[in-house]
């Protein structure tokens, strides 16, 4: 008999990173909702600028690709791979360069 398979999920600094970055956007105007998905293979936290819209980006995690090119990856709203890498933070700038645009264009 096989045991129950668990999800994969976000660890608890692994979220902090996220929500600090979803937090600033969230100031900025620019994100309004996330919602979150414990995958068989990969965690996905997708943000969204309206609740009943597809999500601006996908925050990704696919611990089978840990020792590739990466667990993690931005993915943008048509699909495209953002930026993928093995350290969270700086696989998040790609979003926060983008918030410092929207920023300078005002």
């Amino acid at each position: 008999m096989r045991g129950v398979e668990q999800g994969v999920s976000f660890d608890r600094r692994e979220l902090g990173v996220i929500l600090s970055l979803y937090g600033r956007m969230v100031a900025a105007g620019e994100w309004r909702d996330y919602g979150i998905s414990c995958l068989r293979h990969s965690a996905v936290f997708s943000v969204f600028r309206r609740t009943a819209e597809h999500p601006l980006y996908r925050i990704e995690k696919h611990p089978a690709l840990r020792s590739r090119q990466g667990m993690y990856a931005v993915i943008g709203m048509d699909g495209q791979i953002l930026k993928r890498g093995h350290d969270l933070a700086q696989v998040l700038k790609v979003l926060e360069r983008k918030m410092l645009r929207v920023i300078e264009n005002d």
